[in-house]
């Protein structure tokens, strides 16, 4: 599905109307959109809407999985049964009578000073025995005494299998740190050891070392040719464990800020203009010192719609409430301080000045839809629609009321009631455009086709001088592949936007430009060149960098495609745009580790997929 077909110009979220939130949309462009994908060391990760990471393997029959030669499969299937030997805890745990180990008294007394006088073929024979005697306390859970044999059993004969057995040992016995020195000796004599880094990725875990987990991890399943669906899964839970520990770091000194000025205007459009209150217009001489000159301030540059404006709106909203003195207006601040602390993703210090507005004025309908807005991003969709029926009892000709609490029943999936809704919304009030966009979208979602053609037909009819409504349009176009259509529809909402908002350009037409030519002749030139352009206008645009981020990795540029993700980490807004948008990011880091630390593996992955899956 297109880009933003999911969530409209109303969002995907209803405190995101006019584009979705930044991973919910890169998530509809890759699993949705034809599955683009990208791949973390050649395997393939998708990142859901809700921030779980998935992976898409090719099969072993598949033309992209390059076939072993013969060398290579008789060094793996030796590797493999001297794996199977290390791991007897595991293979003779059923049956452990059938390995034939030497009582205590007929082993060697070993210790450094005695295995100085050992020939070559005394030692290999003396750590044989040590080693079948550590598996058979291994199995009978004598793990310290394993670990005194097999300790013998390197005294005699270095090898990475005893290393990994006595890890096998420290990890029963949770010594984390114990079990990585031992894996890491392992992994010194043979560096694509299985076992070696799947226990030592194990040990970082429990370490809260994540990232060294993740890296070894990742080259297990390259190594084993993703066919182990337990490592995949791992891989997987590290991945969002580093994110949500790294979320939570991040969040607890983050400063908060406003999001791109798409991202600001946009939501503000989704409610109707309305006048401003009687003494708050222009020409009213107000001192700027006083809480009401406050007021005017930040409605003023509320009004301009570019970037600079809207920081000077928060604070001038935020300074009238700490001057005071409001009067009538005092409700009226607390809503509009409350909606740049919602975009600022301050959610509780929103809830409370929305529920302050409400107590001053029970009147004030646009608080309890923004209230409910704001409970619905914290899943609290039960408490949303209490905050949309006590607001149609108070008012229940207000269209806002309806266009919002469709935008609930979209998000829910409720389609049906989201088209009464929207629609009731046109019926109050026909002349707001994106009611008429978001029916088209629903109608689109619905199933209905030709309905939703027909809508955005009439809106082009009946708006001609509307960006958006091409731009979403296209979007639909997009979804049906009809390319050429599609961008036609992206290249006249660009024109529009030129015109009609020179200083405030809406960047999103030129993303989804990007997106038609890059999956329509993988143009990547051209879509980067979009891309950018997006950048200089809004250089915070989230839906642009994280565009920009895929675009490269796609390519392979994969160190410059870190950059970009590492960019949108500090754009993002929420806990859940963080922890997607971190899980890319640490994802991208760790498949230029893998090329780093493991150069043979590096050069298989050219030959085993990733990419886009069609």
């Amino acid at each position: 599905m297109a880009p933003t077909i999911a969530s409209g110009p109303a969002g995907t979220t209803v405190t995101v109307p006019g584009n979705s939130s930044l991973w919910d949309r890169i998530s509809n462009w890759a699993s949705e959109n034809k599955g683009l994908v990208y791949t973390i060391a050649g395997v393939a990760v998708v990142v859901t809407g809700a921030g779980v990471v998935y992976y898409i393997r090719k099969g072993p029959d598949e033309e992209s999985v390059p076939k072993p030669s013969k060398k290579e499969r008789r060094k793996r299937k030796q590797a493999e049964k001297e794996a199977e030997k290390g791991a007897a805890a595991e293979k003779q745990a059923e049956n452990p009578k059938t390995a034939t180990v030497e009582t205590a008294d007929e082993l060697p007394e070993i210790d450094e000073a005695s295995v100085i006088g050992l020939s070559e073929s005394q030692r290999k024979e003396y750590a044989a025995k040590l080693k079948e005697a550590g598996n058979k306390a291994y199995n009978q859970k004598d793990f310290n005494k394993a670990i005194e044999l097999y300790s013998k059993a390197i005294l005699c004969k270095p090898d990475p299998v005893y290393y990994c057995n006595r890890a096998a040992c420290h990890n029963a016995l949770s010594e984390w740190e114990k079990v990585v020195e031992d894996t890491t000796a392992a992994l010194a004599f043979d560096n694509e050891y299985i076992k070696a880094l799947n226990r030592r990725s194990n040990a970082y875990d429990h370490l809260g070392k994540y990232s060294e987990a993740l890296l070894d991890i990742t080259a297990s399943c390259i190594i084993d040719g993703f066919r182990n669906e337990q490592s995949a899964q791992a891989v997987e839970r590290l991945l969002k464990k580093f994110a949500e520990t790294k979320a939570k770091e991040i969040l607890e000194t983050k400063p908060a800020r406003l999001p791109s000025a798409t991202f600001v205007g946009n939501y503000l459009q989704s409610f109707r203009a309305k006048p401003r209150p009687a003494g708050l217009e222009d020409d009213a001489e107000l001192d700027e010192e006083t809480g009401k000159g406050q007021l005017q301030k930040g409605l003023k540059a509320m009004e301009s719609k570019i970037a600079p404006s809207y920081e000077e709106a928060a604070e001038a909203f935020e300074k009238a409430l700490t001057l005071g003195d409001l009067g009538e207006y005092e409700a009226y601040a607390h809503n509009l301080r409350g909606t740049f602390q919602c975009l600022k993703g301050k959610h509780q210090e929103a809830l409370a000045d929305l529920s302050k507005s409400i107590e001053l004025d029970p009147g004030l309908t646009q608080s309890y839809i923004k209230r409910a807005s704001m409970n619905l991003e914290l899943g609290a969709p039960d408490k949303a629609e209490e905050d949309f029926e006590a607001a149609l009892a108070k008012n229940p000709e207000d269209p806002d009321i309806y266009y919002h609490r469709a935008q609930l029943h979209f998000i829910k999936g409720e389609f049906a009631d989201a088209q009464k809704d929207y629609q009731k919304s046109i019926d109050l009030d026909p002349d707001f455009i994106f009611s008429h966009i978001q029916l088209g979208v629903t109608q689109y979602k619905l199933g209905s086709i030709a309905s939703s053609m027909a809508t955005f037909r009439r809106c082009i009819k009946n708006f001609p001088k509307i960006p958006d409504v091409y731009n979403y349009y296209g979007e639909l176009l997009l979804d049906q592949t009809k390319f050429s259509e599609a961008i036609e529809k992206f290249d006249t909402a660009i024109e529009l936007e030129k015109e009609t908002k020179p200083m405030s350009m809406n960047v999103l037409p030129l993303i989804n430009k990007s997106l038609a030519l890059f999956q329509w002749k993988q143009d990547f030139s051209e879509a980067e060149k979009l891309c950018e352009k997006a950048l200089i206008i809004d250089p915070e645009c989230d839906i642009a960098v994280a565009t920009m981020a895929q675009l490269l990795l796609q390519q392979g540029r994969v160190t410059e495609a870190l950059k970009y993700f590492e960019r949108a980490a500090e754009l993002a807004r929420t806990e859940g745009e963080l922890v997607s948008a971190i899980s890319y990011a640490e994802a991208t880091r760790t498949q230029i580790q893998v090329q780093e630390k493991y150069p043979d593996l590096a050069s298989k992955l050219s030959g085993m997929g990733g990419g886009v899956v069609r």
